[in-house]
Formats: C-alpha cells, structure tokens, sequence
C-alpha cells in the first residue's frame, strides 16, 4: 500500500526455518535488509559465511553462543545476552546457537545476489552448501 510518495506500507514476510523463524521487515535492493530472528532453545544457525553480506546482529531477548572465525579450525566462541551485538563482516565464518528461545535483530547488506550469498559448511539440517531457507 502506498500512503505516499515518500512512504509506502506493507506487510513483512514471515520466513519459516527448521531452527525457528526469520520476519523479514526491510529489504530496500542495493541498500540493507532488516530481519527480526526467532531460534527455539538449542537450535542452531549452521556454521556459515558470505561472499558480499556484511552483517550486524543484537540479541533483543535471551542468551546466544556465537561461533566466528576465518576458518573452522580457529574459532572463537562468545556468549551474548540481550542488548549485546556483533558485527560480521563478508566472508566471517559464524554460527549461532540459542542457549534460551532467542530473538535477534539483524540488519545487513542488501547487494545484488544478497538473497543467496551463504555458504554453509555444517548445518544439522541437511543443508550443507545450500543457500535454500
């Protein structure tokens, strides 16, 4: 619904995931993406990375383990709890896992291509090397 020239309405776009959900509320082409991610308790995100994706994620509500590194062998391993980020540049090996229902807040890059700019590595849901949801 446009209200405007200036502003326009619209409905998010609930994303389902096997470790919860994604709720994506900004997608402007060639600029950001806004996402709000729900993990269930003891999911986990697979062990991925982006070629072009710069990202930024805040933890809202709950606890999060979070795997990063430049490569599988040397990663680091931080907990954060609500009102704590993390900024993931391009080609950062991370993960996340929810020690507790976790809720995220996520906002990155939107270059051309951003929808399947990720490459898993571990996924415990068969995904390995996709970028399918």
């Amino acid at each position: 619904m446009v209200v405007s020239e200036s502003a326009r309405v619209y409905p998010a776009r609930e994303v389902s995931k096997p470790w919860g959900s994604e709720l994506v509320f900004a997608e402007v082409d060639d600029a950001y993406v806004g996402k709000v991610i729900r993990v269930r308790a003891g999911e986990s995100l697979s062990l991925q990375y982006h070629h072009e994706k710069t990202e930024t994620i805040c933890v809202v509500e709950g606890r999060a383990a979070v795997d990063f590194g430049v490569d599988r062998e040397n990663l680091e391993s931080i907990e954060l709890g609500a009102g704590e980020a993390i900024h993931l540049t391009a080609g950062t090996l991370h993960r996340i896992t929810a020690l507790e229902d976790l809720m995220l807040a996520e906002v990155s890059l939107a270059r051309p291509g951003w929808r399947t700019d990720v490459v898993r590595l571990e996924d415990r849901y068969g995904r390995t090397g996709t970028s399918a949801p």
